[in-house]
This record gives structure tokens, sequence and C-alpha cells, in this order.
């Protein structure tokens, strides 16, 4: 609809345009009939040479009888190269209408038309200076329609005038263009200054394409977000009951234990004082076991509800390091590991809340011993680099794969196939070594190959 209105705007201003050229003609008419009146041939010549004088615009008169013979050779030639269009004059002219006629030749353009009282000559012919015309008449009439507010052009396939332009454009490539009346060699072309209904409709076009793949853009990012969250959603859920099962089993194997061989021991069963020795170690172990189990699960519950609070000190890791390597060497070797520390020559002084240490350590010694197989092999390494102080827990057991180490440190995550998922765990203890180190400002970092072992980092800053 603005489209149709803009269009018929610029529609009648063309025509105004072609209005006003063909009422300046029509008084070249009216004066020319009024000449043409003169009684005396004398008086005629000089009204004729004065109105050529006052119209610069005019290079000559030439009149024409009813069988298209004139003084004038060229214009002879022309009227009857065009012979319909003039009887269709004299047609008009017999329905009184007074219609002009343009012929164009060799650059030139002529207008005839019938004269009302014909003496000796009933046609009359004036060949205009295009240039002049265009420049001296048509130009002020263009320049008031368009106001600064519209570009106008007259153009034919050699020569462009434009009036109020803004720029170099081809008003050829313009839409909005009509044929002049009287210079049918030329045409008319108009352009609203600023932006065309084209441009904006382009430009519209284009705001509402990127706004339409913006807004595409943010619902594939959308459905990813609800596709991802519910991909975790799920997924959590099924570690949870996975988790559910797996410490399920782990407190249940220690308390059949216990219970079986307390009865035993309780019913008086056992003779011997050496199997009393090895039940009551049995229970002991698994006594134990339990309540690392139990000090587990309690320590990620205060983690998850952000009570779990810590006493920073100042600490040497190669202290705190050798107390569990004492603890723990004895019942690794008589389970038949090679357990080895690689204590560091200096003094390595951090700040640190040394029981959550221990226990970080611990973890990774528990995993360590649990996912060696057949080549039972830890080290612990303790050392420093120019900013930081660390610690590796190295083992030679199944290792873990690429893909899984992206999520080996969340919580309650397992690794859903092969042998690290078929041996028994919370999927606790390394989100626990994890909560650690964050509180602690520092990063455990994890090295592994499938089959090849593993090397967990614990570095701290200075």
């Amino acid at each position: 609809m603005i489209d149709k209105i803009y269009n018929n705007q610029l529609d009648a201003l063309l025509f105004s345009v072609n209005q006003y050229s063909e009422d300046v003609a029509g008084r070249f008419q009216y004066k020319l009939n009024l000449i043409n009146e003169e009684k005396n041939p004398s008086s005629l010549n000089e009204q004729l040479t004065r109105f050529i004088e006052e119209n610069p615009s005019i290079i000559k008169i030439v009149f024409a009888d009813s069988t298209f013979n004139s003084s004038d050779q060229v214009t002879n030639e022309l009227l009857k190269f065009n012979k319909e269009k003039i009887e269709k004059l004299y047609s008009f002219k017999k329905e009184k209408y007074n219609r002009i006629e343009p012929l164009e030749h060799n650059n030139n353009t002529f207008l005839f038309f019938v004269l009302d009282n014909p003496k000796t000559a009933n046609l009359c012919g004036v060949t205009i200076d295009t240039d002049k015309f265009i420049r001296d008449i048509l130009s002020p009439k263009i320049l008031s329609i368009a106001q600064n507010e519209f570009s106008i052009y007259i153009f034919n396939k050699e020569k462009v005038y434009d009036f109020n332009s803004e720029g170099n454009i081809n008003p050829r490539l313009l839409d909005q263009q009509r044929k002049l009346w009287l210079l049918p060699s030329f045409s008319l072309a108009i352009k609203l200054k600023g932006e065309t209904i084209e441009d904006l409709v382009n430009q519209r076009a284009k705001t509402n394409l990127i706004l339409i793949i913006a807004l595409t853009l943010i619902l594939i990012a959308g459905a990813w977000l609800v596709f991802r969250n519910t991909k975790r959603e799920v997924e959590l859920a099924q570690v949870k009951s996975e988790f559910v099962s797996n410490v399920s089993h782990e407190l249940r194997t220690p308390l059949s234990l216990i219970s079986m061989f307390a009865e035993t021991l309780e019913m008086g069963r056992v003779k011997s004082e050496e199997k009393k020795k090895e039940y009551y170690s049995i229970i002991s172990q698994e006594a134990l076991r339990l309540g690392k189990i139990v000090n587990k699960i309690l320590s990620f519950s205060k983690m998850e509800a952000g009570k779990r609070t810590y006493n920073f000190e100042e600490v040497d890791l190669n202290e705190v390091v050798e107390q569990i390597y004492d603890s723990y060497r004895f019942h690794l070797q008589n389970n038949g590991f090679e357990f080895i520390f690689h204590r560091h020559d200096s003094p390595l002084k951090i700040k640190a809340d040394s029981e959550a240490l221990s226990e970080a350590i611990i973890n990774l010694l528990d995993n360590a011993v649990k996912y060696s197989k057949d080549k039972k092999r830890v080290e612990l390494l303790t050392g420093e680099k120019q900013e930081s102080i660390f610690l590796e827990v190295t083992d030679l057991g199944i290792g873990i794969g690429t893909e899984d180490q992206k999520r080996i440190f969340e919580k309650f995550y397992r690794v859903s196939s092969g042998l690290v998922h078929n041996t028994k765990g919370t999927g606790l203890g390394l989100s626990l070594v994890k909560h650690i180190m964050d509180a602690h400002k520092g990063e455990v970092t994890l090295s592994s190959e499938l089959g090849n072992g593993s090397t967990f980092r614990l570095i701290f800053k200075k």
C-alpha cells in the first residue's frame, strides 16, 4: 500500500512536468496563431523574428500547406516521412482539438500543429533547441517540484540532465521514469532523496533476515541448552541411582563380614588363637573400611551443604605425605604392593588444612590401590617448581580413557564401561579431592592412558 502511494505520488510529479512542457508548447501555438492572423506580410515577419528572439529555445519557424510543401527542404522530407501522424493532426483539428505533434530529426525536435485560420499555409512547425528548452524552460519548474526532497533527471541515450541530484546515480536504472511528451527521445525519471521505498524495503528485509537468523540461533541455542540440561539431569539421576546401589554394596560388604566373623567368634566355633586373631583383624579392617565410607559420605554431605570449614595453617607437605606413607606402607605391602615415597630434599611449606589434605591424598591412594590389577606399584612424589609445590600419586593400574578424563572429577561420576566400572565405588572420592583443592586455591590434574596407569598431581601455589 505504501509502495502504491509512493508510486502514485511520483507519477503525479512526472505528469506535472510533462503537463507544464505541453502548456509551454500550447503558448507557442497560441502566439503563432495570433501572428498568423496578421494581415501585413512585412509585419508578420517582424513579429516572427521578435517571437524567436523572445524565446531562445526556438531555432526557427516554418509553414507548410496541406500538401506538406514548405520553403524548407528538411521540413518537407520530415513531413512526408511522418505523413500519417500529420494527417491525424488535421483529424483532431476537425474535432476542435488543438494537438501538437513532436517529431525528431538529426537530434532536433520539431513541434507541428494546424493553424486556426490558415491563409497561404495551414501547418506550422517550430524547431526546438532541446538543450535550451530543458535548461531554460523545464529546469525552473523541475526545481520548484523537487523542493530539495526529490532528484529529477531528464536523459536520453547520449545525455543526462540532473536536477537537485544527490550523487552519481544512473537514472536509467530508476523504476520511476516516463517519456517526455514533447521530446520523445528523452525520458523523465524521479527519485526520493535519501532512502527510497526500495531501499527501505531492502533495509527492512535485511533487518528482518538478521532478526530471523538471530531468533533462530537463540531458539537453537535454547533447544540445545534444554537438551543439554535434560541430558545432564537424566545422567545425574542415573549416577545418583548408581551411587545408591554402589554405596549399598560398599556398606553391605563390610557389614556382612563383620557380622559373620563376630557371630562365629561369639558362638565359640573358633578354637585356635591364631584363627581368632585373624578374625579379629578382619573385623577391625572392615570396621575401618566402613568408617572410611561413612566419613567420605559425611564429608561430601558437608561439602554439598556448604558447611565444610577448613583450618588453614602452615604445614610441610613432606611431613603430611610421610605420615600417610607410614600408616599405609604395612597394609599395602601385605597386599602385594610395591609402595614408594620419593621425598623432596627440602621442606615444602604450604598454607593448608592438614586433615583435609590428608583426606585428599588418602582418596587418591585408595583409587590407586583399587584400580591396580596385575602391576601392583604405587609411588608418591613431592617436589617444587618456580611458582608451585606439588604432590604426585602414580599407579600402574588400568588407566582412564581420554573422554572419561573430562568428567572424572564430577560428583557421582564413574566410568560406564570396562574394569573401572566393574570395580565398586561411591564416585565421590575424586569429587572430594577437587573440592579440597579448590578450597586451597590449588589444582588437581590427571595424566592417564588406558592400560598404562594414572598420575594425579596436586598443585599448590607458593
